[in-house]
């Protein structure tokens, strides 16, 4: 999509710290970080949220998470970590191109904020 942010992050058109990137998901920092470690995994197909989420495209989502342990254990994390993602404005969600926060670093409380 032409006017989405994550979209021309993925694409590099915008700046970003990177933490990991390879052919089918982008993973960059957080700008308003709520842990010591937060960064947002993207997949570079874009999906607009968790309700776009179908057989077609389901592949990406699960990609998403083989790759998060990946970059955990490169990032020297081994004692918890929290993935969320919001859907809807409702529930936080305000780039519509769904993305995964990946939090740890510190105690993470529930219910999450």
């Amino acid at each position: 999509m032409e006017d989405c942010l994550f979209c021309k992050i993925a694409a590099k058109e915008i700046p970003s710290k990177l933490v990991y990137e390879d052919d089918r998901v982008y993973a960059f920092e957080d700008i308003n970080p709520q842990a010591p470690t937060h960064f947002l995994v993207v997949p570079k197909k874009h999906i607009s949220s968790a309700m776009e989420v179908n057989s077609s495209n389901a592949k990406e989502i699960a990609y998403v998470y083989e790759v998060i342990p990946k970059i955990i254990r490169s990032l020297g994390i081994g004692n918890g970590f929290r993935v969320l993602t919001n859907c809807g404005e409702m529930a936080g969600q305000t780039v519509f191109h769904i993305h995964f926060h990946v939090l740890a670093g510190r105690e993470l409380g529930w219910p999450p904020g």
